[in-house]
C-alpha cells in the first residue's frame, strides 16, 4: 500500500508540474510573434491619430501621451468638418485605437508613435494616384462626412488584413488570442465605414464627376497594384463575379470567393502605406518609414 500512495504522489507532483510548465509556456511569446505583433503599431498608431484628430482636433499627445512614447507628433493633422453622427462615430474609433495600441503594449515592447503625414496633401496624393491624374481642386479629407469616410477608406482596412494574414503564422496561444480581440474591432470599424458609403455609394463627390461608390473602386485597384500580389482589395461594386456566391454586385465587406476575409503580408502592406509599391522605399503617410523589426530590416537594405 505504502507503495502505491508512493506512486500516487509522485503522479500528481508530475500533473502538477506539467501544469505549470504548459501555463508558463503558453504565457511565453516567441520572437518571431514579437515581430508580428509588434508590426500593427505602425498602422494602430495611424489609426488613432488620424480618427482622435478627426473628430476631436487631437492625438495622442493629449489623450494618451505615454503611448506615443515621445515620437514625433503627426504632420498636417486637423480636426475633420463632420456631422454629429459621424463624429460621434469617428471619437469611438478613436478612443478603441487607444485601447489597441495599449493592448499591444502589454504583450511586447513595441516602439515610439513614428512620423506620420496626415496632411490633406498626403491623402491628396494618394487620391491622385488612384485616379491616375491630379483632382481640380485637390481632394480635401477634412472638408466633410464623405471626404472623411473615403479618406478613412484608404488605410484602415489594410490594417484588418495584416491581421488576416498573420494569424496563421502565430504560434502562442497569447498572441492568437490578441490578434483574434483586435481583428474582431478592426473588421468592426471596416463594416461601419463601409456601410456610410455604401448608403452613399450613388451620390457624386461634391465638385467632382464621380460617385463615392467610383472612388471605392479606384482606391481598391490602387491598393492592389501596390501590394503586388494579386486581388485583395474590392470596392463597393464588383462586377458579379466577384459578388457574393456570384450572385449580386453590391459589395458592402469585401470577401474572397468564399466570403472569407482577404490576409496580406507585411511586406504588402508597407508597399501600401508608402505609396511607392516598395517596402525599401518610405514616402506617403510614413515619410521615414515605418519602425519595428520587420519594417526596419527593409529600410536598412
Amino acid at each position: 500500500m505504502a507503495s502505491v500512495a508512493a506512486a500516487a504522489a509522485v503522479f500528481m507532483k508530475f500533473l502538477i508540474f506539467l501544469f505549470i510548465t504548459t501555463t508558463v509556456n503558453s504565457s511565453v511569446i516567441p520572437k518571431t510573434d514579437m515581430n508580428l505583433l509588434e508590426f500593427p503599431l505602425n498602422l494602430e498608431y495611424f489609426e488613432a491619430e488620424y480618427f482622435l484628430f478627426g473628430s476631436m482636433g487631437k492625438g495622442l499627445d493629449a489623450i494618451q501621451p505615454a503611448l506615443a512614447a515621445g515620437g514625433p507628433p503627426p504632420i498636417g493633422a486637423n480636426q475633420a468638418n463632420l456631422s454629429p453622427l459621424v463624429k460621434d462615430i469617428i471619437t469611438q474609433f478613436g478612443y478603441q485605437e487607444v485601447g489597441h495600441l495599449r493592448a499591444i503594449k502589454k504583450r511586447v515592447p513595441g516602439f515610439p508613435r513614428p512620423l506620420l503625414n496626415l496632411s490633406a496633401e498626403a491623402f491628396g496624393t494618394v487620391i491622385n494616384a488612384a485616379f491616375g491624374m491630379p483632382l481640380s481642386p485637390p481632394f480635401d479629407p477634412y472638408a466633410n462626412d464623405i471626404n472623411y469616410l473615403i479618406s478613412c477608406y484608404i488605410i484602415p482596412y489594410v490594417g484588418l488584413t495584416g491581421y488576416v494574414g498573420a494569424n496563421p503564422k502565430l504560434e502562442s496561444p497569447v498572441s492568437k488570442e490578441l490578434v483574434a480581440g483586435l481583428l474582431g474591432v478592426e473588421s468592426g470599424q471596416d463594416a461601419v465605414i463601409r456601410s456610410l458609403l455604401y448608403e452613399r455609394a450613388n451620390e457624386k463627390v461634391v465638385p467632382y464627376k464621380t460617385t463615392v461608390g467610383e472612388f471605392t473602386v479606384k482606391i481598391s485597384q490602387l491598393r492592389n497594384k501596390l501590394g503586388n500580389d494579386g486581388l485583395k482589395d474590392e470596392g463597393l461594386k464588383v462586377p458579379i463575379e466577384l459578388g457574393a456566391e456570384k450572385k449580386i454586385q453590391g459589395n458592402v465587406l469585401a470577401a474572397d470567393e468564399d466570403s472569407l476575409s482577404y490576409g496580406r503580408t507585411p511586406e504588402e502592406i508597407l508597399r501600401i502605406v508608402y505609396g511607392t509599391g516598395d517596402e525599401k522605399s518610405p514616402g506617403g503617410f510614413y515619410p521615414k518609414g515605418g519602425d519595428g523589426v520587420i519594417a526596419k530590416r527593409y529600410l536598412t537594405r
